[in-house]
């Protein structure tokens, strides 16, 4: 095996385990379409009794009062 050939090797299988490595990043980041309903109901948990619990608006809220 010559030279080139053996750095031509070595430069490709960097670059694919470097590309490789940002693809299982990404995928690790994103949520599937699918399972962003899901997302949702981690972020906001409903409540014992399956309504959600907005802990948003409270009387003391000075929005609501003008």
């Amino acid at each position: 095996m010559n030279r080139n050939r053996r750095i031509f090797i070595i430069v490709f299988i960097a670059f694919t385990a470097i590309v490789a490595l940002f693809a299982i990043d990404m995928a690790r980041r994103t949520t599937a379409p699918w399972n962003k309903r899901r997302e949702v109901e981690r972020a906001f948990p409903a409540g014992k009794d399956g309504t959600a619990i907005d802990t948003a608006i409270t009387d003391d809220d000075t929005l609501l009062t003008r």
